[in-house]
């Protein structure tokens, strides 16, 4: 009998994973293993007293641990031979249905797709021979009468095809060139008074500066002094505002800006070159001698074909501290009071300076401080000479 416990002992300390405390409990604390070597103990008392609770203990770590961790397929199907082909014909009939819908699904997609296609490449067949039709069947007068052009010998598709190509060719120049040759009329005869020079001003960011919010939409914003600016301007100058906007949104604000009537001719969009990306204001359509045309810009871009007759001014963002056209008012009047023969020699030289208007006001700075200087010099010209020979007598 106590062979047999023993047995048993041996085996589940060996299996288990404390294998310290069991070998430690089977042979007891230090001093029975001495009590028992010396045969003063008995053996079979210290194995049943020492060992019952550690029997129980394994059993109760091996039933945890067992259920903590569920066996998996592959275990099962190892401990079970007899269930293994079952779990494989499950898992292979899973793996080929997910197949079989996936390739129904892709089969579907590609279906969608030329449909798409197939719609689309209808829908563009459409729309070319419309456009063919109508852009290349001939004209005809009033009372429907074909007018007969330079195709009206030619097949019957080539005439269509060749209009056609005429007509686009046609709309490509209207969005790249100005919509006239003159921009302006020309220029008044007496009675009435011409002036002598045209100014030439952009309205976005010169004038007025756009801003948008979420609550109020798009507003513009008045530039400090613009008022007394066209006031001034005007005496000398015929006023035109040349911008790139559209004129729906142009003329609704030259209304509000300028109830005077200071501004005598206003250019839009239409009235532009289309070269690289840019909408460029071509002076040689304007009908004005451009020796007298004074532009003024602050984006170098939409003057490049005539640059020498560009004054660029710093693009004005909102600020209600600016004075640059305070400062833009003595520049014009300059010019025009001194009777400049060509403006684009005076322009010239300002375009080499980053911020002209700042090297302006320096340079009226130092004509003030000549002609104070020269004004100076004619007073004490004028004293008389007896006048100063008393000063020296006197010592004053």
């Amino acid at each position: 009998m106590a062979q047999s416990v023993l047995g048993r002992l041996l085996k589940c300390s060996l299996s288990s994973a404390a294998k310290p405390a069991y070998a430690h409990n089977l042979f007891g604390t230090p001093l029975q293993k001495r009590a028992l070597s010396l045969g003063v103990v008995p053996a079979k008392s210290i194995v049943v007293r020492n060992h019952a609770a550690p029997i129980l203990a394994c059993n109760r770590t091996n039933t945890t641990d067992a259920s903590k961790k569920p066996a998996s397929p592959e275990i099962l199907s190892k401990l079970f031979p007899q269930t293994a082909a079952n779990v494989d014909e499950e898992t292979e009939k899973e793996r080929k249905r997910k197949e079989e819908e996936e390739a129904k699904e892709n089969e579907k997609a590609f279906k969608r797709m030329k449909v798409g296609f197939a719609v689309f490449a209808g829908a563009g067949g459409a729309l070319l021979v419309w456009s063919i039709y109508e852009f290349g069947k001939p004209e005809v007068d009033a009372d429907g009468n074909i007018i007969e052009d330079e195709f009206i010998k030619l097949p019957a598709v080539e005439q269509y095809l060749k209009r056609m190509w005429k007509s686009m060719h046609y709309y490509q120049k209207m969005i790249q060139e100005p919509s006239r040759e003159k921009l302006l009329p020309d220029p008044l005869k007496p009675p009435y008074i011409q002036p002598p020079y045209t100014l030439v001003l952009e309205m976005k960011d010169v004038l007025v500066h756009p801003d948008w919010t979420y609550q109020t939409g798009w507003r513009f914003k008045k530039r400090p002094g613009v008022d007394v600016f066209l006031q001034e301007c005007a005496k000398h100058f015929e006023i035109v505002v040349f911008t790139a906007e559209q004129g729906m949104t142009v003329f609704p604000i030259l209304d509000a800006l300028d109830p005077n009537g200071y501004i005598m001719y206003r250019l839009v969009r239409d009235a532009t070159h289309f070269i690289d990306g840019h909408h460029v204001k071509n002076l040689d359509n304007l009908n004005r001698d451009l020796r007298k045309v004074i532009v003024v810009d602050w984006d170098p871009n939409s003057t490049k074909m005539h640059p020498d007759n560009t004054f660029n001014i710093a693009r004005w963002m909102g600020n209600d501290d600016d004075s640059q056209l305070f400062d833009l008012i003595s520049f014009l009047k300059t010019i025009a009071t001194t009777e400049v023969e060509d403006v684009r020699d005076v322009l010239h030289y300002y375009r080499q300076f980053d911020d002209p208007i700042m090297k302006f006001r320096e340079n009226q700075q130092k004509l003030m401080e000549q002609m104070q200087e020269r004004e100076r010099m004619e007073q004490a010209k004028s004293k008389p000479i007896v006048k100063n020979w008393s000063r020296n007598f006197l010592g004053r």
